[in-house]
């Protein structure tokens, strides 16, 4: 049975590990991404998880699949474009270097397109026909999954959600998680220290009307910017993933009904919103299924 090595690259933490044949991870670590270090530095992490998986298991690895942040131009497995968080992050030749140094293929995708795949292929969404995968973290990230492929754009630009304009400022200033904290913080005028997502739910199931008016806020900006989306590409599911989607039993019925407020009923009532299965484990799922989209003639 083949095993390959998967590699998640977030902005705050690196998740790797070992995937056989049938998506089954045999081996799940992390590490700190300490993306304040820049591009050369997280390359360097990716080849010294490859070296460590390499010894330690001792198996036959037969490939290298990567899912990451940023821009990826998928045919050269190269970054092309990064926010601020990782410096230097572009022009990061991840596939040319790792292929050189350890003689097996590697392929690279977009972290949020990895989490698309992962529910297409073993998720909510699969089977279906017209897909949309968002991530509500730091940002929000977007991709489209048509009949199982990645929808790239002409250059590989493609839903990029996050950057829409909604009134007040763009679709992740004014939806993300990270936004909801500040917002919270600062209505309470105490330090954003104080707080995160997990604290900010948990207030609001004991009544913090602070809180929950922050939550509603964030549900009614996450309403319009799908209900949007949805008006361009009709889709048959919009998954959404990212920490904070873990509140599904609090948040999912705000979120729905914000929709409904926004999407004209003949799209809502064909439009199913539902939250990710594969949570923490979408990047490595995801980037192995890309690995094997691309070699599956092999």
């Amino acid at each position: 049975m083949k095993q390959y090595i998967s590699i998640d690259i977030g902005g705050t933490a690196i998740k790797y590990g070992v995937i056989d044949e049938n998506a089954q991870i045999l081996i799940k670590k992390s590490m700190e991404t300490e993306a304040f270090k820049g591009g050369p530095e997280i390359l360097k992490k990716a080849i010294g998880i490859v070296e460590k998986l390499m010894k330690e298991t001792k198996l036959e690895i037969s490939g290298i699949c990567i899912s990451t942040a940023g821009m990826v131009d998928i045919e050269k497995g190269s970054i092309f474009y990064s926010a601020p968080l990782i410096p230097n992050y572009a022009g990061t030749q991840f596939k040319e270097v790792l292929e050189e140094k350890f003689k097996i293929p590697c392929e690279v995708e977009n972290d949020v397109n990895c989490a698309g795949l992962a529910e297409y292929q073993s998720g909510v969404a699969k089977g279906s026909h017209v897909a949309v995968m968002l991530t509500i973290g730091t940002g929000i990230g977007g991709c489209i999954i048509l009949d199982g492929k990645i929808f790239h754009g002409f250059s590989n630009s493609a839903c990029e959600v996050g950057y829409m304009h909604l009134d007040g400022g763009e679709f992740q200033d004014l939806g993300a998680a990270s936004i909801l904290t500040k917002k919270v913080a600062k209505r309470k005028q105490e330090s954003e220290s104080d707080w995160n997502g997990y604290h900010i739910f948990e207030s609001a199931k004991q009544g913090d009307e602070t809180c929950i008016q922050a939550i509603d806020e964030m549900a009614d900006v996450l309403g319009k910017g799908i209900s949007n989306i949805c008006y361009v590409l009709n889709p048959e599911i919009v998954v959404l993933g990212g920490g904070i989607m873990a509140q599904e039993e609090f948040l999912g019925d705000r979120i729905k009904q914000a929709v409904k407020k926004y999407l004209v009923s003949s799209i809502e009532v064909n439009t199913t919103i539902a939250f990710a299965k594969h949570q923490n484990n979408a990047g490595m799922l995801g980037a192995f299924y890309h690995f094997c989209g691309v070699h599956k003639k092999e």
